[in-house]
């Protein structure tokens, strides 16, 4: 269910009035909240504490779906695991809420963004960064690496290049000149580089430039869009 937000996407720390609030109470080291977070720890409500992520197929995608358009916002006390989606791909927004919930326990707030055309999937917990192994805060010109456990297996190699396309992917074909496309875009050259790197493991032959990775032969992007389940939900 899509919720609509109060807040307009706003946070405590970006919302005018609601930040001086919370300022105000931080230099005064009031904590408002500490009676109902003990109680919520006892009947465990937010977890006392956060255990490592399954290492499997679901988490591998989950990760390029985070790598691809989500984002990790880090706060004081907690951490802000964002995943955008349009608006019109419903089916996207319920896998990957579904994701979220069956690794962090806690069912994920999703709401449409005001007057725009984006839907997001959005969870406050601690640690979030850390367990994924995505680094908080904007990744543009990150040097993203593939976790070793990730390489090691095929399998999460295509689930890990899935949540990559699902995200951030596209199939094209232009008539004309029968020409076929499948395409994933972003503007952090180590993760092109390392969809390029997973495609050709896989046994493809991608070009790719400051933008994009492509596939170009027809039967190469036939094989990559089964292979990977693209937009199969």
């Amino acid at each position: 269910m899509v919720h609509k937000s109060w807040s307009k996407g706003f946070t405590k720390d970006t919302h005018p009035s609601v930040r001086k609030i919370s300022e105000t109470m931080r230099k005064k080291k009031i904590d408002n909240f500490a009676v109902w977070r003990k109680k919520a720890k006892a009947n465990g409500r937010i977890p006392s504490e956060y255990p490592l992520l399954e290492k499997n197929g679901d988490l591998a995608e989950l990760i390029g779906v985070v790598l691809g358009d989500g984002h990790i916002q880090k706060f004081p006390r907690t951490e802000r695991l964002l995943i955008f989606s349009n608006s019109n791909n419903k089916v996207f927004v319920r896998r990957y809420a579904k994701l979220v919930q069956k690794f962090f326990n806690k069912e994920p707030y999703v709401y449409k963004q005001s007057k725009e055309n984006c839907i997001r999937i959005s969870l406050y917990q601690k640690h979030i960064s850390k367990r994924l192994g995505v680094p908080a805060g904007p990744r543009k010109d990150l040097n993203f690496t593939v976790p070793r456990w990730i390489l090691k297996d095929r399998a999460h190699i295509i689930r890990y290049l899935r949540g990559l396309y699902e995200a951030e992917g596209s199939y094209s074909v232009h008539a004309a000149t029968y020409t076929h496309k499948f395409v994933f875009t972003n503007t952090n050259q180590s993760l092109l580089k390392i969809v390029v790197k997973l495609l050709k493991v896989l046994g493809f032959s991608p070009h790719y430039d400051a933008l994009r990775v492509q596939i170009s032969r027809k039967t190469e992007v036939a094989n990559a869009i089964e292979l990977l389940g693209f937009r199969k939900y």
